[in-house]
């Protein structure tokens, strides 16, 4: 393994971080609940949902975040590797895996481990487990 030690950032990786375990706790104190991204997509499509909009404008936070961190340094060139077609199997991949968990890397990884939660432990090791696997299979195995 080799670190690219030029584009290596562990200051803004670090303040990044600081700023999504802020962001959870903010929501978790002024909504009573956990900020997982895939919950909060599924409670908006259903109708009726009591703080569509806080959690709106949670989510719209999100998408406006990396277009203001465009005003003040250049944003990082983006670079998919599997095209179209890989990038919609997986996303669909994730959504179902996210059902069959409870819950997204956010919501178990970032909220459930914070908070010492055993489900949340054993569904951050088993996500991430499954992820290593697959980038193994697919660049020792498969050669993609």
């Amino acid at each position: 393994m080799n670190v690219d030690w030029l584009n290596f950032t562990p200051w803004s990786s670090l303040a990044g971080g600081a700023l999504i375990g802020l962001a959870a706790s903010l929501f978790v104190v002024a909504n009573g609940r956990i900020a997982g991204v895939s919950g909060l997509i599924g409670n908006l499509l259903q109708r009726g949902d009591d703080g569509a909009s806080e959690k709106a404008l949670f989510l719209l936070g999100l998408l406006v975040a990396p277009l203001a961190w465009g005003v003040f340094a250049v944003a990082p060139s983006i670079v998919f590797q599997s095209g179209w077609l890989g990038l919609i199997v997986a996303g669909l991949l994730v959504g179902v895996g996210t059902r069959y968990g409870s819950g997204c890397t956010s919501g178990h990884g970032v909220c459930g481990v914070s908070r010492m939660s055993p489900r949340s432990m054993i569904a951050t090791a088993c996500f991430m487990l499954s992820g290593f696997a697959t980038a193994f299979v697919l660049r020792h195995v498969l050669g993609v």
